[in-house]
C-alpha cells in the first residue's frame, strides 16, 4: 500500500514538472535549476566559509551543483533515472524516518545543492517550507537577493566591475546602487577618484582608496538618495533608478555651481528643481514652462 502512495506521488511530480515545462516553453521563460559553477565563476564568488547547521527557506534553493539538468527551477524531477533515489526518499518521509541535512552553498541570499537534490525536491513536493541543511557561504563582490539578481549581474559586467573595484559590499553590506543606463559606473568610480582628492586636501593626508569608498558613500551619494526619496522625485522618472538620479542632480549642482548659482542651497531644493525642470512625466514641464509664462503678483513693475 504504501508503495503504492510513494510511486502515486513519484508520477504527480512528473506530471507538474511536465506541465511546467511547457508552460515555460509557452512564455519563452527559463524554467531550468542554475548551474553553481558557472554562477560562481559568473559573478567572481571566490572565498568561502562555512555557515554551519541551520534552517533554509526550500523556495531560495535556486540551482545544484552537479544535479542541474535532472530537476527544473521548482525542484520537480525531469528525468526517469531520478525515480528510485527520489522514491526512496519520499519513502523515509512517510515512514517518518529521520533524513540528514542537506549540503548547500549559498551565494547572496541564494542557494545552491552540494548534496541532496533529491531531499530537497521530496520535501517541497510535500510543501515543506525549511529544510536542515550544513552551509558553505560563498562571498559574492554584488549584492544577490534572488536568482534573478545572480542573472542580472552576470549579464551587468560594469555593475559586478563596479562593485569589485570598491569593494561596496563588504564596506557597506547594505549598499544598493543600480543605474539603468550603460557606461555610467564609470563615472561612480569618478566620483569616488574626485572625493578621495578632496578628502586628502581636506585632512592633510593620504586617504586610502577603501576609506574613500565609504567616505563617499556616506557623504556624497547617500545624503542624495535620501533626498531624492525625500522629495519623492523618482516619481518624475518611473523607468529609472535612484543611482540614475543621483548621477543626474550631482552633474545639475556642477552646472549650477559654474553658472554661480546660490551657496548653501539644499540638496532638497537642488533635486526638486532638477526633476520639475527633466520630468519624465509628459505633462509637468509643459505645465512649469506656462506657469513660468504667467504674471507674478509680487512682481513690482516700474511706473
Amino acid at each position: 500500500m504504501k508503495s503504492d502512495l510513494v510511486r502515486g506521488d513519484y508520477e504527480r511530480a512528473r506530471r507538474k514538472s511536465f506541465v511546467r515545462a511547457i508552460a515555460s516553453w509557452l512564455r519563452r521563460s527559463d524554467n531550468a535549476l542554475l548551474a553553481f559553477e558557472e554562477m560562481r565563476q559568473g559573478i567572481h564568488a571566490k572565498t568561502q566559509r562555512d555557515g554551519g547547521l541551520r534552517e533554509v527557506p526550500i523556495d531560495q534553493i535556486v540551482g545544484s551543483v552537479g544535479r542541474y539538468r535532472d530537476f527544473d527551477r521548482a525542484f520537480l524531477p525531469k528525468q526517469v533515472r531520478t525515480r528510485d533515489r527520489w522514491e526512496s526518499v519520499d519513502r523515509a518521509h512517510r515512514e517518518r524516518t529521520e533524513v540528514p541535512p542537506i549540503e548547500l552553498y549559498k551565494i547572496g541570499e541564494v542557494y545552491f545543492v552540494k548534496d541532496g537534490n533529491h531531499r530537497v525536491s521530496v520535501a517541497r513536493e510535500r510543501g515543506q517550507a525549511f529544510i536542515d541543511a550544513h552551509v558553505i557561504e560563498v562571498t559574492a563582490p554584488a549584492p544577490v537577493d534572488s536568482a534573478e539578481d545572480l542573472l542580472d549581474w552576470i549579464r551587468d559586467r560594469d555593475a559586478l566591475a563596479f562593485y569589485e573595484t570598491t569593494d561596496l559590499l563588504h564596506l557597506r553590506p547594505d549598499a544598493r546602487i543600480e543605474l539603468s543606463l550603460p557606461g555610467q559606473y564609470d563615472k561612480l568610480l569618478e566620483h569616488i577618484s574626485t572625493h578621495r582628492w578632496y578628502l586628502g586636501n581636506e585632512q592633510k593626508r593620504e586617504v586610502s582608496y577603501p576609506e574613500a569608498v565609504a567616505s563617499w558613500y556616506d557623504r556624497v551619494y547617500l545624503p542624495t538618495v535620501e533626498a531624492i526619496r525625500k522629495t519623492g522625485a523618482l516619481r518624475d522618472f518611473p523607468s529609472r533608478t535612484e543611482a540614475d538620479l543621483y548621477l543626474w542632480t550631482t552633474e545639475h549642482h556642477w552646472y549650477l555651481h559654474k553658472a554661480a548659482h546660490p551657496q548653501g542651497e539644499s540638496l532638497e531644493a537642488i533635486v526638486s528643481e532638477y526633476a520639475g525642470e527633466n520630468s519624465e512625466r509628459a505633462l509637468r514641464p509643459l505645465l512649469r514652462r506656462a506657469r513660468a509664462k504667467l504674471p507674478n503678483p509680487r512682481r513690482t513693475f516700474p511706473r
